[in-house]
């Protein structure tokens, strides 16, 4: 772990006064030369400096070997579960100091509730993945993908996938409108698949995302390595990092397309994926008009994704694609919940509910955007493009001249297939409302996005809803269907989810963050692998059929009477491919008739004989799948208390061979995999079942799962 918990303080730079922002690399705080060149980041309500970048000097190729090296080694010694459970520590940190986050993110013009889907939705992530990460992966390091292939014929000979973690670095450069979440997004997967991360945020908040993992640092739960923060310009990353390493980036369409075109990435081989500008939509279904819950929602959810982070999101609500009848009102409505609901101001000033942009250059940069589209056709129709009045710190309104504030600014177009509405960005609090003549007409109007993040669809009628969404999903990484049913209960347009791929085609940069166990696998190769049943069940930790088998119970079925019973063993004596073999039992008409008359399962095959030996697939009257399966565990089941604790589901159950009456079956239970829980005294055996039949026909196969202890202390002795 890293022992160097506190930033240090920088006496040097004094020609502005606001402290250097350090890097940490290589397990320590870091500070560029005094005389080299900084950045200076305002704060985005008052204009008063609030930090300095720089990161000249600093050795990248450096930086990346030791989390190729000494990060790389310090994951590797923890397993899937391991890591995923330390993710759960060190978000419940976070969450003890989101307070102190609060109160720094407020410089960079965020309102509490904007921090709620950048602080807070940063250490739910962290939450989620961990759960995720112990629940949907094994507790080791080597992930099964898929069924195994059986190549030769006598079954000696298999070929499968096995997913293990990239040999590198996980590196992300990341916006400046999510200093926090945007890091932690792409730490935690990373992070779990045991690839060590190194973090280049935007410099605008950059000052946020080192508090944050100052927070992590001190914590003293981030193994040496696993994680370095570049506090300034990272120019030539790229050049440091190959085949080994990936790379995901988060901002403009030209700099991802920059990176790209990159030769380490072209010819390199190093993994890059994008996150870019997104014109995204909300198309308001025929059926949503005004009146409706659903036109309500849809209003609602619109000014939300103006005014939330001042509209600095990738995912915000760029073109409002209604029907034309409604463009007038849906407008309206708009500028209606906006002079009613939206209080634009400092932050710090009480009643504010949107604060500035993040910066001057920002603004300058959405005012330049809407003078184009304003040029090429669009319409204010709600806002304006001056210097506004804002609540100040003092509680009093003023004009805003030392600021990056700008009011929520709602166009209209006469022409909704203006080129310049589907592709000119307004990255704050900007919207534009288009009309559409027919549900064709809508898709074509989404379509022209070239390729986005998300679409809200708005209606309460399934053909429609159906229609919309297989009409636009093609261009989406996602699309969110609001009605009155999902009104309150919604997380929103503009949320997105750590259980779903975050991502999208085209312009949106398509690629994929998030989506929960998905993500993981990112950070991973797929690797086919071929070989011995034996070999591959050591390789995989999962057991094969035809690896070795440590059978108990009848001789005749490959089991042994010496052989103790698998029930009778706990995880520390358990190894993969024990198991017990069962002798057979006979079926009788009376039992499956009782069977049927207790359970009510009366199906014409189970009782009727003329009707059952009418049917192509039986011979007769035969045995209820459930009833052969229930046999089953009567044949493998040793009864007495032992270190077997629970039996807690079935997977992959399939009935492949009928039987009739006078037939017998018999069952082959073998330990498939064994898993461990970090934070139990027990952990899960998933049981390969076979059933076959009196002639060595496959009757069924499933698995069975059971939670077993991890030495056998709750029942030791019993019945001994």
């Amino acid at each position: 772990m890293s022992t160097q918990t506190s930033m240090p303080t920088a006496a040097a730079h004094d020609a502005v006064d606001a402290p250097v922002v350090p890097s940490y690399v290589r397990d320590g705080w870091w500070l560029p030369a005094e005389d080299s060149r900084l950045a200076v980041v305002a704060d985005a309500s008052t204009g008063e400096p609030v930090a300095r970048f720089g990161a000249e000097g600093l050795d990248l190729g450096e930086v990346v070997e030791h989390a190729r090296t000494v990060g790389r080694r310090t994951l590797g010694e923890m397993s899937l579960h391991e890591r995923a459970l330390r993710l759960k520590e060190l978000a419940k940190h976070l969450f003890g100091q989101r307070e102190e986050l609060y109160e720094i993110t407020v410089s960079s013009g965020v309102t509490t509730k904007d921090n709620l889907v950048d602080v807070d939705g940063g250490i739910g992530t962290l939450f989620t993945y961990s759960s995720k990460g112990r629940r949907e992966l094994p507790n080791s390091n080597v992930v099964t993908e898929g069924p195994i292939e059986q190549l030769s014929a006598d079954g000696s000979f298999l070929g499968g996938h096995v997913l293990t973690r990239i040999p590198g670095v996980a590196a992300q450069i990341n916006a400046f409108n999510f200093p926090v979440w945007g890091m932690l997004e792409k730490f935690a997967p990373a992070f779990i698949a045991g690839v060590p991360t190194l973090v280049k945020p935007a410099t605008p908040t950059g000052y946020i995302t080192a508090a944050a993992v100052r927070m992590m640092v001190e914590s003293g739960l981030l193994p040496d390595g696993s994680l370095q923060l570049i506090s300034g310009s990272a120019r030539g990353l790229l050049d440091v990092l190959d085949h080994r390493d990936m790379l995901s980036f988060t901002g403009s369409a030209d700099t991802a397309g920059a990176l790209r075109s990159h030769p380490h990435v072209v010819h390199g081989g190093v993994r890059f994926t994008a996150e870019a500008d997104s014109l995204n939509a909300a198309v308001l279904g025929p059926d949503a008009t005004e009146g409706t819950p659903e036109f309500d929602a849809f209003i609602r959810a619109v000014v939300t994704e103006m005014t939330v982070k001042a509209g600095q999101k990738c995912t915000a609500i760029r073109r409002v694609i209604v029907p034309e009848a409604q463009r007038e009102a849906v407008t309206a409505a708009l500028g209606r919940r906006i002079r009613d609901k939206v209080v634009l101001g400092d932050p710090r000033a009480a009643g504010v509910t949107m604060g500035a942009l993040a910066s001057r250059d920002q603004l300058r940069d959405v005012r330049g955007a809407v003078e184009e589209m304003l040029a090429a056709g669009g319409r204010i129709a709600h806002g304006a493009l001056e210097t506004p009045v804002v609540r100040t710190l003092s509680g009093e309104d003023a004009t805003a001249d030392e600021g990056a504030f700008l009011a929520p600014i709602v166009l209209t177009w006469e022409d909704p297939g203006a080129e310049a509405v589907h592709s000119r960005e307004a990255f704050g609090p900007v919207t534009s409302v288009l009309g559409y003549r027919d549900l064709d007409d809508a898709v074509r109007l989404a379509a022209r996005g070239g390729g986005s993040l998300v679409a809200t669809v708005c209606t309460h009628d399934p053909d429609t809803a159906r229609e919309l969404t297989v009409g636009i999903a093609g261009h989406h990484g996602r699309v969110h269907l609001l009605d009155r049913d999902t009104a309150r209960s919604s997380t929103g347009h503009g949320a997105a989810m750590p259980q779903l791929v975050h991502g999208g085609p085209g312009r949106a940069g398509g690629g994929e963050e998030l989506g929960g166990t998905r993500a993981v696998k990112h950070h991973m190769q797929r690797t086919a692998v071929q070989g011995s049943p034996d070999l591959l069940t050591a390789v995989t930790g999962l057991w094969h059929t035809g690896a070795a088998q440590r059978l108990a119970g009848d001789p005749e079925f490959g089991g042994s009477a010496e052989e103790i019973h698998p029930f009778r063993k706990s995880l520390a004596e358990l190894r993969l491919g024990d198991g017990v073999a069962s002798g057979l039992r006979t079926v009788s008409e009376e039992e499956i008739s009782a069977f049927a008359q207790t359970t009510g399962d009366t199906f014409y095959a189970h009782t009727d004989p003329e009707a059952a030996a009418a049917n192509p697939f039986f011979p007769g009257i035969v045995a209820h799948g459930y009833l052969l399966v229930s046999w089953g565990a009567g044949l493998f089941v040793d009864p007495a208390p032992g270190p077997v604790l629970a039996n807690y589901g079935l997977e992959d159950l399939r009935f492949l061979t009928p039987v009739a009456v006078g037939d017998s079956i018999r069952i082959t239970l073998t330990a498939k995999r064994i898993t461990p829980r970090v934070t139990d005294e027990h952990g899960e055996v998933r049981w390969d079942a076979v059933i076959h039949n009196q002639d060595g026909e496959v009757v069924a196969t499933y698995d069975v799962l059971t939670l077993v202890e991890k030495e056998n202390t709750t029942y030791a002795g019993w019945n001994a």
